[in-house]
């Protein structure tokens, strides 16, 4: 943990130790000290009053959808995208030192990881009991020692904890994968040239098919939108906003036509960041 080291090689993420963004932040800067918050608030303000250099912060995942509450939280942050990492959610079935799974009765965890899970706990017999994350229920129940108790929780989870493995694959779906960008206080935009993902948010004008005209600029110039998403905003019925990444530099010519039209038809447009594209796109096509 984050105790004692440098702000300069910390990395804040949301959640209890264990947690898949903390398994993110290992996997992605493994020279970094990992800094576990209570809430996505706290992480985002971590980096803002320099106690972390960085934040992971999860956008989206593949079976859920999106993660509202970064949707509104990012533009706001002050902070920068500066890139991206695909962590692969391989949820297992956790249990006490020496306990197997015909001792287990009832299984905990967040409600999106039962929901992924759902097919297999029924097929075994397991009740489920939702808790407010992953890790947490694998931490409560290394301490009840309750042997009918289990967890679904990662393997750093079970490696914190103290917990066995009692099943490797629990989920129900083999491409369960959470979508993280990486956040700082400054900009690291990539030299020209480098295969980039750019990411802004933008409120269209109240005029007659502003949002086709505000996109028609990205389809003209042969630019990628690989992301676009609309949120409410403050609760209005009119304010929508929308979020997209693209795939391209701003630099690059195309890339700058598209945004001068996007920005004709928009009220507001504004950068999340810049920033290198990761190779799992790559494996996706």
């Amino acid at each position: 943990m984050a105790d004692g080291a440098s702000p300069n090689r910390t990395i804040a993420f949301q959640g209890e130790p264990g947690a898949y963004s903390h398994l993110s932040c290992r996997n992605a800067r493994p020279d970094m000290s990992p800094l576990p918050c209570a809430t996505f608030e706290d992480t985002y303000q971590a980096v803002a009053d320099g106690r972390a250099a960085l934040a992971m912060i999860p956008i989206e995942n593949s079976l859920a959808g999106r993660v509202a509450d970064n949707h509104h939280l990012l533009p706001d942050s002050g902070l920068h995208i500066i890139g991206e990492h695909f962590q692969r959610v391989n949820h297992k079935l956790l249990g006490l030192k020496g306990t197997t799974i015909a001792d287990l009765r009832e299984v905990h965890s967040h409600v999106q990881a039962l929901g992924q899970c759902r097919e297999r706990l029924r097929g075994l017999g397991l009740r489920p009991v939702a808790n407010a994350d992953t890790a947490g229920a694998a931490k409560m129940i290394a301490g009840k020692g309750d042997r009918t108790l289990g967890a679904l929780a990662s393997s750093l989870a079970a490696e914190i904890y103290g917990l066995d493995i009692l099943l490797e694959e629990a989920e129900d779906a083999g491409h369960n994968t959470t979508r993280f960008v990486i956040l700082s206080r400054e900009p690291a935009v990539p030299a020209p040239g480098t295969p980039t993902m750019m990411s802004f948010v933008f409120e269209v004008r109240n005029v007659p098919a502003a949002l086709y005209k505000s996109l028609g600029g990205f389809a003209t110039n042969g630019v990628n939108m690989t992301k676009l998403e609309s949120y409410q905003l403050e609760g209005s019925f009119k304010a929508t906003m929308f979020y997209a990444d693209i795939e391209g530099h701003p630099e690059d010519r195309a890339v700058q036509l598209a945004m001068e039209e996007l920005r004709f038809f928009s009220t507001t447009v504004k950068v999340l960041g810049v920033y290198p594209k990761n190779a799992f796109r790559d494996t996706l096509d």
